[in-house]
C-alpha cells in the first residue's frame, strides 16, 4: 500500500498475465493467466497448522530501546537517533562472484544504475558482491512482472507486491516452477544462521508459504491498516474548516472547500475509507460471518449500499476532482501536494516521504490523517492485517552455495534500526547522501534523493520502526498516535494463518465487479444497478468464492 512506498493503492487495478512457462509449469499442472483465469481452478487453502510447521523460529534483534514501544502490529517509535551505531553483520555476505540481478517496483524517478551511482557503490562494497537493481515503474509493474514470468527470465531476486501476485490463480504452480524452495534453509531454528531474518515477525512469515512450503522472504507492513484518509491540515485550518468527525461533517467539508472556479476540489478517491466509516467488511475482498453461520459479501449488505449512495452524492454534486472522475489513475499525490484536492485516501506508507519532500517546497505543508469515525451510530470497521507488503523470491536452480550467499545478502538487508547497515541502506554515506540535524538524525542531500530509491529496501524484509527525522520532526508521534487511536477498530481476520489461493472464477470476477461499481459512483450507471451488479458478481464467481471460503473456515475449525 508504498513504503515510501507505495501507497498501497497504486497500481492495484491492473492484472497480471502469467503465460508461456513451458514444460516445468505443465509438469506441475499448468499455470493460469491472470486475465483468463482457467475455469477449472477451484482454489486451494493450506491449513493453518501446516503453515505453522514450516515457519522460521522467531528471535528478535533489539539494538536500541524505543521511545514509544510497539504494541502488536504497531511498530516501535524512536524520537531520537542513536549516536552510537552497532555493526549487525560482522562479515561481508557476498563471495565476490557474479553480480546479483534484482527487480523491484518503485514509485518515483529512476535513479542512476550500477557504475553511475555512488550510493550503490557504497552498499555493494559492504555486501562483497555487486547487486545490480532493476527498478520498474510501480504503476505498470504488473506488466513487467508478466513479461519476465512469461519468458521464464526471472532475475536472481524478484520482488512481488502482494496485491499483484494475489491476482494469479494457482500461483503456487508458478512459484514451484521458477523460484527456490527456501524451507530447508529457513524452517525452524535453521533461520538463526540469518539472525536478522529470524527477527521478522511470525505474522509476516506465515504469508510467505505456497503449497505448504516456504518460498519467499516477506517485507512486513509497517502498520496493519490498508488506508487512511489524509487531509491538507495547513490549508483546511487556514480556511477555518476542521477535520470531519462524522459522515455529515465529511459532506459539509466537501461543500465548504470545493471551489471549482479556483481549481480546487475537496476530494480525490475516498470510497474505500467511506466503506469503513459505514461498517463494511474488508476481509478477503469483503466477507463477513453471518450470525447464523456462513459468509455474506459486502455487496449484499445495506451498509455497502449506504456507503455507495453517500459517495455517489459527492461525485454528483461536483465535490470530487474531475481527474479522478475521468481516469482510473489520476496522480492524486500531485493534486494533493498542489492543493488541488484537500482530502484523499492513501496508504500510510506514503505519509513521511510526502511530508518530508513537500515541506521543503511549502514550509507550512501539513499532511495529516483524519481519525476514523462511524456513520451515525455505526461503529467503523477498519481494514487491515499483518500481511506483508512485498515478497522476495530467489531464482530456482542457482545451487546451494549461491542460494546461501543470497540469503546472507538478504540478512544484511534486514539489519535493524540502530545498526550501521541500516543507516547505510536507508540513507547512504554521511556527507555524501545525507547530513545530520543537530539531534543527529539524517537529512537526505540532493544527491541522496537522486541516487537512493528502493534498490535494497524491499529485498530482505525489515522489522518496521518509525524514526524521527529532521525534515519530519512530528511524524513519529503523529503516526503512532493515529495507530493507537485506530487499532481498536481493526477488523479481525477470519482467515489469519491460513494460506489461500482463490478460485479462478471468483478471482476473475473481482475487478470487473469493482469497475461496475466505479461506473455507479461516477454517475455512468444509476444506483439501482447495484442489484444487477450483485447478481452478476454472484453468478460470475462470487458464490463459488463464498463456498470455498466457508469450507476453508470449516476445515480449520473456525
Amino acid at each position: 500500500m508504498h513504503p515510501t512506498h507505495p501507497s498501497g493503492a497504486t497500481g492495484r487495478r491492473s492484472f497480471l498475465g502469467l503465460v508461456g512457462l513451458g514444460g516445468a509449469a505443465l509438469a506441475s499442472g499448468g499455470l493460469l493467466t491472470g486475465c483468463s483465469k482457467e475455469a477449472g481452478s477451484r482454489g486451494a487453502a493450506t491449513r493453518a497448522d501446516a503453515v505453522a510447521a514450516v515457519l522460521p523460529s522467531y528471535r528478535p534483534v533489539d539494538l536500541v530501546k524505543p521511545d514509544i514501544p510497539g504494541e502488536g502490529p504497531i511498530p516501535q517509535g524512536f524520537l531520537t537517533y542513536p549516536r552510537n551505531l552497532v555493526t549487525a553483520v560482522a562479515e561481508k555476505p557476498g563471495a565476490g562472484g557474479a553480480e546479483l540481478r534484482t527487480m523491484s517496483p518503485w514509485w518515483g524517478p529512476t535513479p542512476p544504475g550500477v557504475g553511475r551511482n555512488s550510493y550503490l557503490d557504497a552498499v555493494n562494497a559492504q555486501l562483497g558482491v555487486v547487486v545490480n537493481p532493476s527498478l520498474q515503474d510501480g504503476n505498470t509493474y504488473a506488466d513487467k512482472l508478466s513479461a519476465v514470468l512469461g519468458a521464464r527470465d526471472v532475475p536472481d531476486l524478484l520482488v512481488g507486491p502482494n496485491w499483484e501476485i494475489d491476482k494469479i490463480s494457482r500461483f503456487s504452480d508458478a512459484v514451484r516452477a521458477l523460484f527456490e524452495d527456501l524451507t530447508d534453509y529457513l524452517k525452524g531454528d535453521a533461520v538463526h544462521a540469518y539472525p536478522n531474518l529470524a527477527s521478522l515477525s511470525t505474522g509476516a512469515w506465515q504469508y510467505a508459504v505456497w503449497g505448504g512450503r516456504l518460498y519467499s522472504v516477506p517485507f512486513p507492513t509497517d502498520g496493519p491498516f490498508a488506508f487512511a484518509m489524509f487531509h491538507r491540515k495547513d490549508l483546511t485550518d487556514a480556511a477555518g474548516v476542521a477535520a470531519p468527525t462524522s459522515t455529515d461533517e465529511l459532506y459539509q467539508f466537501g461543500r465548504k472547500l470545493t471551489r471549482a472556479d479556483r481549481g480546487v476540489w475537496a476530494f480525490g478517491t475516498v470510497f474505500s475509507m467511506v466503506q469503513q466509516y459505514f461498517g463494511c467488511p474488508g476481509v478477503q475482498n469483503g466477507w463477513r460471518r453471518k450470525p447464523d453461520g456462513g459468509l455474506v459479501h459486502k455487496y449484499e449488505l445495506p451498509e455497502y449500499r449506504a456507503a455507495l449512495e453517500f459517495t455517489t452524492r459527492l461525485f454528483a454534486e461536483g465535490l470530487v476532482h474531475p481527474d479522478t472522475i475521468a481516469t482510473k489513475g489520476a496522480d492524486e499525490k500531485q493534486l494533493f501536494n498542489g492543493g488541488k484536492i484537500l482530502m484523499y485516501q492513501d496508504g500510510l506508507g506514503a505519509w513521511q516521504g510526502m511530508q518530508g519532500e513537500q515541506v521543503k517546497v511549502t514550509p507550512t505543508y501539513n499532511m495529516q490523517p483524519v481519525q476514523v469515525f462511524g456513520a451515525g451510530t455505526t461503529r467503523p470497521v477498519v481494514w487491515g492485517s499483518e500481511k506483508p507488503i512485498f515478497f522476495t523470491f530467489v531464482k530456482k536452480g542457482l545451487g546451494r552455495t549461491r542460494t546461501e550467499e543470497i540469503l546472507r545478502v538478504l540478512n544484511w538487508g534486514a539489519a535493524p534500526f540502530g545498526s550501521r547497515e541500516y543507516e547505510l541502506r536507508e540513507y547512504g554515506v554521511e556527507g555524501t547522501h545525507f547530513t545530520r540535524a543537530a539531534d543527529g538524525s539524517p537529512i537526505p542531500t540532493d544527491l541522496g534523493r537522486k541516487e537512493k530509491a528502493a534498490q535494497f529496501d524491499y529485498l530482505g524484509g525489515r522489522v518496521p520502526v518509525k524514526v524521527r527525522s529532521g525534515d519530519t520532526p512530528d511524524y513519529v508521534a503523529d503516526y503512532l498516535g493515529y495507530h493507537r487511536a485506530t487499532i481498536g477498530h481493526l477488523e479481525p481476520d477470519l482467515f489469519a494463518g491460513i494460506k489461500l489461493e482463490l478460485p479462478a472464477n471468483y478471482a476473475k470476477v473481482l475487478v470487473p465487479s469493482e469497475d461496475k461499481i466505479i461506473d455507479i459512483l461516477r454517475g455512468r450507471r444509476p444506483i439501482g444497478d447495484l442489484d444487477q451488479v450483485v447478481r452478476e458478481f454472484r453468478a460470475g464467481g462470487g458464490d463459488e468464492g463464498r463456498e470455498f471460503l466457508e469450507k476453508t473456515l470449516a476445515d480449520n475449525g473456525r
